[in-house]
């Protein structure tokens, strides 16, 4: 719900901080004083557009913050986003310079305007006094009806999706056949003509390191025998040498423990030389000249160069170079089968058609329901005999949402036959319509958002009709934060909490207030909404009365008419 609306040279409020209780507010003044002014406000802190005509005339920018209760589902929502979940708050602030510029928060970090209205949907619902415009719209009424039935229309919109994927493949492959083929072609063909050759992955590697030996093993061979003769054949050689020198230090190693750390050092040194002469005389005797491996060598590195410079790949590169066209002709293959995407193609439109068939059976089942409680409720503001119908028309063409639309019908009194809503005359009637709509689905729409906003959607209603909506507007405060603009005493009366907005001169400026009324101010605004700006004791007390009854919840509605009228 909204906890507090703070604004700063906004339009004609210089400043303002506003707290919002729970259950039904009213805000109320005299025509002109800017009522609307904090719904506009609201808006704008949660994304619409604006420019710098919101701006106070002679400032340099104006300031709205509003803050929420974080619903929970927002969680998740706030720290992909990179936002601070909070203590369970939820704080929007929105500035517009007078230049236009604006810029954005949410809790406290940057954010962009898009972000904002993201926001929106989960926080406020706002009805305008023009709110049956929208439900002339075959999307608004679909919405209303599917959220009514309590409908989750995701895996609706996923086979869809599906469907549609599957016939812009089978369309695609259609078109592109021959060019998809000659692909297919030359694709196949450098794939022989590698595998041919049947790269490993680190066959190149291998090869030059093997070619580098044998075109050295002449070199190597010498460079192996002068070493072993030095170590072992030599008169005299490095073995006999070491041998000599340990044998006279070991002689005299009593005498002095000092030579210690030599003779093991000549020890070492023995070893590692009888090691060394074992390593040489081995790779002796298992390295030969091999001409024809050598021209083995010279013809494989040539092929791995031939296919590489006719690919422009580096040689090895060859393997990857194999493997991608081997994925790429898989996937030509499964672009030519047109069998196979034609059966794809069947099986995503029934899996479609299967979950938009339990879709219609839902939304039929729920249509009449919905029709039934507007009908009940037009009876109660006024419009007796009245009816309301939900119709369900078959789609020539099925869409995302399913294979019908919706469309609302009303009869505005007994005898008349039911045609849609836009064609109803009278702008009294489409107002109360549209405020049984509203309260309807807002009353089924146990999951939707917190706070609910009536902006003079009561225009062009009156006496016990009047008092109808104000008591349906506390009764679905009891479930929702409900905030109402209205001109009529008869709602006012029924508020939990009432704000009246009033208009004064500053400083050669216009300026508006906001304050919350109790007790006897209250009472008197009532009474100015009943006779006026000059008040009488009969108009006060009637005021009272109104508020009285209001307060009373065993007061009946006759009852109220009847004291009303007396």
């Amino acid at each position: 719900m909204l906890r507090r609306l703070s604004l700063r040279d906004f339009v004609i409020v210089p400043e303002l901080e506003l707290d919002f209780s729970a259950g039904f507010s009213v805000l109320t003044g005299e025509t002109g004083a800017g009522k609307s002014i904090l719904v506009d406000a609201l808006q704008l802190a949660l994304g619409s557009r604006g420019d710098a005509g919101v701006v106070r005339e002679g400032a340099t920018r104006a300031e709205i913050s509003a803050e929420f209760d974080r619903p929970e589902h927002l969680s998740a929502w706030l720290e992909e986003a990179g936002f601070d979940a909070g203590d369970g708050s939820l704080l929007l602030r929105r500035v517009i310079d007078a230049q236009g510029k604006s810029r954005a928060w949410i809790n406290g970090s940057s954010a962009t305007v898009t972000q904002l209205r993201e926001l929106a949907d989960s926080l406020l619902d706002i009805h305008g006094q023009h709110a049956w415009q929208g439900l002339t719209r075959a999307p608004a009424v679909r919405a209303l009806l599917d959220n009514f039935a309590g409908l989750d229309s995701s895996a609706l919109e996923a086979a869809f999706a599906a469907w549609k994927l599957a016939s812009d493949k089978l369309a695609a492959a259609e078109s592109r056949q021959a060019d998809l083929l000659r692909e297919r072609e030359r694709l196949a063909w450098q794939i022989g003509e590698v595998a041919r050759l049947s790269p490993g992955l680190d066959e190149w590697d291998a090869l030059n390191s093997e070619h580098q030996k044998l075109a050295h093993a002449a070199s190597l061979l010498d460079a192996v025998r002068g070493a072993l003769e030095v170590l072992t054949e030599d008169e005299p050689n490095a073995q006999a040498q070491t041998d000599s020198a340990l044998t006279r230090l070991e002689k005299v190693l009593d005498y002095d423990a000092q030579l210690l750390p030599a003779v093991e050092a000549l020890r070492g040194a023995q070893a590692q030389l009888q090691d060394a002469g074992h390593t040489l005389s081995a790779y002796l005797h298992g390295t030969e000249l091999e001409p024809a491996r050598m021209q083995e060598l010279d013809e494989r590195i040539s092929a791995w160069l031939t296919l590489a410079r006719r690919y422009r790949r580096p040689p090895a590169e060859l393997p990857q170079l194999l493997g991608q066209w081997q994925e790429e002709l898989q996937a030509l293959d499964a672009a030519t089968d047109l069998a196979a995407l034609n059966a794809a193609l069947l099986g995503a439109r029934a899996a479609f058609e299967q979950e938009a068939t339990r879709i219609s059976r839902q939304r039929k089942a729920a249509a009449p329901k919905l029709a039934a409680a507007v009908t009940q409720a037009m009876q109660q503001l006024g419009m007796s005999g009245g009816q309301f119908e939900v119709s369900l028309l078959r789609q020539e063409q099925p869409q995302s949402f399913g294979l019908e639309s919706a469309e609302f019908l009303v009869a505005g009194h007994a005898g008349s036959s039911p045609r849609p809503l836009a064609k109803v005359a009278s702008g009294g009637e489409l107002s109360r319509i549209a405020l049984a709509i509203a309260v309807t689905t807002c009353q089924q729409d146990r999951g939707g958002v917190g706070t609910l906003i009536f902006d003079e959607i009561d225009a062009g209603v009156g006496g016990a009709v009047a008092e109808t909506v104000g008591r349906l507007m506390k009764q679905l405060g009891r479930e929702r934060q409900v905030l109402a603009v209205t001109h009529l005493p008869q709602v006012a009366a029924c508020a939990d909490q009432h704000l009246v907005v009033a208009k004064a001169f500053a400083g050669g400026q216009t300026l508006s207030t906001v304050q919350a009324v109790l007790g006897e101010t209250r009472v008197a605004e009532i009474a100015r909404m009943l006779g006026g700006e000059r008040l009488s004791s009969t108009s006060l007390a009637h005021a009272q009365e109104m508020l009285d009854l209001s307060a009373s919840p065993n007061t009946t509605s006759a009852t109220r008419s009847k004291k009303a009228k007396s």
